[in-house]
């Protein structure tokens, strides 16, 4: 581990809370909104220390341990490797976007939406860089409470039933994981999660300690079957909760199953892998397929990131090196595409007051800018090649292929449902006949500052994404040595469909931890 010499994350934790205490002082709702961007400027700006990231070392760094409650173990114990380093900046990232989308949106209780949303920003900084199991309980928790407030208060005509339906699905999860990190203290003797993934535990404890925290991350993802709570909460949640919701909430789940059911129950999660990418393939497919049937445009993006993160916690259950990897950079891709898109939906709504493809339509002669905008972030979606999507689909399907060709052949589908579904209403909005005059603008300066970056990051993750493999590898090729050398298996699925079968090399004769292609 490499010690902080500055404590940046506590920083990066403690600032937006410190930043609801500022709001205290503003009346004028401008004000409080002017305060939040530069309060969100200023995370960001302090995120640039975490440039400082050794890329050649699969260590934790950045690392901050105090003792906590001693006698209980437990320590306010932080760090980042190659995999939360990527988390913790997406949610940098959309912190200001989400600013910046509320600015003319949210008109009602403007100091408390801020405080709701600082808070939460800071409980998912926690998640993504907290080490001891405890404490990430605790901000997994912590997330729930401001995103329940988000969609009940500034959320839609049915937010009650979405933020009800949201908080009992991902309350019974996180129930569950409170087991979960309580058996891994009674068995383990810690709750140091480094420390735990040193310990050995026997295969029928992983066995049941996996099913319980498979349950609470695929709720969290959310997963098929357990996928019912998302139309509700990303179609009725404000634009910065759906942004949230799916650029970075759904990625906790997958975080959740790469931080710690691989590390710490690797034979289990060799054992339930069929089982997983069976719901994997279930997501890719029913999520393209509803996102297809749709005609609101925030339930068509709602619907396609149950197939993206789908192919996500697929490429995790591959067990090998593209397929994990494809995974990673999938995770930060996905979150900056539909954070983008649903970002353009707010846009869109501010001009027609409806998320339906019908009332949007010919916008290619009244909004040629905004339509731009959002044919990039539409080909984006359908991993167009050059888009920063390709970069991480392409390796999750090369991986899948890898461990078994009619694996790889039935996720295909998926990739070509996204191109229906995003093709579909880019085609419409575009040079459709309106239904109704309308008085329509093309995008203001507040406007190309929220999308310009994020078009930046879709072609320079598309074009040039070795910086960020770079960064990854480490700590990817140690994940999946450790997992090889306690589980020495590859799935094979020529005489049985998803059955795990027992053998130290993939088909290509070549080691799960080999280097990068």
């Amino acid at each position: 581990m490499i010690e902080a010499h500055f404590p940046i994350l506590t920083c990066l934790i403690l600032l937006p809370l410190l930043g609801c205490l500022g709001m205290l002082f503003f009346k004028n709702p401008q004000a409080i909104r002017r305060w939040a961007l530069g309060v969100s400027l200023a995370e960001m700006l302090m995120g640039l220390f975490l440039l400082q990231f050794q890329m050649g070392s699969a260590d934790f760094q950045f690392v901050e341990s105090v003792p906590w409650v001693p006698t209980w173990g437990l320590q306010y114990f932080l760090g980042v490797d190659g995999i939360s380093l990527f988390m913790v900046a997406l949610t940098l990232l959309m912190f200001p976007l989400c600013i910046i989308c509320s600015w003319t949106s949210i008109t009602t209780r403007v100091r408390e939406f801020h405080i709701c949303l600082f808070v939460l920003i800071s409980a998912l900084i926690g998640v993504f860089s907290a080490l001891d199991l405890v404490l990430f309980y605790l901000f997994w928790e912590a997330v729930l409470i401001p995103t329940y407030l988000l969609i009940s208060l500034w959320g839609g005509p049915q937010r009650d039933h979405a933020a009800l339906k949201f908080i009992l699905y991902t309350l019974a999860g996180s129930v569950l994981l409170l087991v979960a990190v309580i058996a891994f203290r009674m068995e383990g003797g810690s709750f140091s999660i480094p420390a735990l993934m040193a310990h050995s535990f026997s295969v029928n404890f992983q066995k049941w300690t996996f099913l319980i925290m498979a349950l609470a991350f695929a709720v969290k993802v959310p997963l098929f079957p357990f996928h019912t709570w998302l139309p509700a909460a990303y179609g009725q949640a404000p634009i910065a909760g759906s942004i949230l919701l799916s650029a970075v909430m759904a990625k906790m789940g997958a975080y959740g199953f790469l931080r710690l059911a691989l590390p710490l129950t690797p034979e289990a999660a060799h054992f339930f892998a069929p089982l997983i990418i069976a719901m994997s393939i279930c997501s890719i497919l029913y999520g393209g397929l509803l996102a297809f049937a749709q005609s609101n445009l925030k339930k068509i993006i709602a619907y396609s990131s149950l197939g993206h993160m789908g192919f996500i916690i697929l490429g995790i259950f591959l067990f090998n090196f593209n397929g994990v990897q494809g995974s990673l950079i999938q995770m930060v891709n996905h979150g900056i595409t539909t954070g983008a898109l649903f970002a353009m939906v707010g846009i869109l709504y501010q001009r027609s007051r409806s998320h339906e493809i019908s009332e949007n339509l010919g916008l290619g002669k009244f909004l040629p800018a905004f339509m731009g905008f959002w044919g990039l972030f539409a080909f984006a979606g359908f991993a167009f090649p050059g888009t920063n999507n390709f970069v991480g689909e392409f390796l999750i399907l090369a991986g899948a292929f890898e461990r078994n060709l009619w694996l790889g052949a039935v996720a295909v589908p998926g990739a070509l449902l996204a191109a229906a579904y995003m093709l579909r209403p880019t085609q419409k909005m575009t040079w459709g006949e309106p239904s109704k005059a309308k008085e329509w603008r093309d995008m203001g300066g507040r406007e190309w500052a929220c999308l310009l970056p994020m078009a930046f990051l879709v072609l320079y993750l598309g074009l040039a994404p070795t910086l960020c493999l770079k960064i990854m590898n480490p700590t990817l090729n140690h994940l999946i040595s450790a997992f090889q050398s306690r589980v020495p298996v590859t799935l094979s699925i020529d005489k049985n469909l998803f059955s795990p079968v027992k053998n130290s090399e993939n088909p290509n004769g070549k080691s799960m931890g080999g280097s990068q292609p």
